[in-house]
């Protein structure tokens, strides 16, 4: 399995592209905000000849999906996320007014994720992990055979998802990083949605809000 990350807009989103010798591939969380990064990201699924087959959204904080609607007109694919990512999904135009940045109507939910689900594509299979606390119903996506996770906003090296925003908890995210992140093998790779990427083992040992 490969993992490709890019990093959108003013909030150093990553957004990545999960693809496997099949050559079909995810996309998850795509913070494209312009044109020009909109074209990088095509660039690099049509030139290394992927088949984008899935659009996935581990949660609908604005950053995370401002390139939604590109992503779905441009290869036909509907919006998959949490059934409680809506409310934050539809406040996307508010809160975009909000911080001053344009914003492009995402497509709604068409199929709703839950924890457990199996998430196939090509050779691959993905388990979606219910981690909630940064947001209502965020969801994180695990690969045991290469030990990969995708993680959202949920941990990020040497720190936590904030939980001051609607729908955050931060007794709820430690519980649910502690309960659904921590039992993986030391040397998982956890691929943040913003920051480089880090390891089980690591937080374990240096990220303050786990010891």
């Amino acid at each position: 399995m490969i993992v490709q990350s890019f990093t959108f807009n003013g909030f150093q989103e990553n957004t990545y592209v999960v693809s496997d010798d099949s050559l079909e591939c995810i996309i998850f969380d795509p913070g494209c905000s312009n044109g020009s990064e909109e074209q990088r990201l095509q660039q690099y699924i049509d030139g290394a000849g992927l088949k984008p087959v899935r659009l996935i959204n581990t949660h609908c904080h604005i950053d995370h999906i401002l390139g939604n609607k590109f992503i779905s007109d441009t290869y036909e694919l509907p919006l998959e996320a949490h059934a409680g990512e809506v409310p934050v999904l539809e406040s996307g135009k508010m809160v975009s007014q909000n911080y001053g940045i344009p914003y492009t109507e995402s497509p709604p939910i068409a199929k709703y994720l839950e924890e457990g689900d199996e998430i196939s594509f090509g050779q691959t299979k993905l388990t979606a992990l219910f981690t909630p606390g940064h947001s209502p119903a965020s969801l994180s996506f695990y690969h045991a055979d290469s030990k990969t996770l995708i993680a959202g906003d949920v941990l990020f090296q040497g720190s936590i998802g904030r939980t001051d925003l609607p729908g955050g908890n931060f007794e709820t995210l430690i519980r649910h990083i502690k309960e659904k992140f921590l039992v993986l093998p030391d040397d998982t790779t956890i691929y943040s949605g913003h920051g480089p990427a880090t390891t089980i083992g690591h937080e374990k040992q240096h990220n303050p809000f786990l010891q």
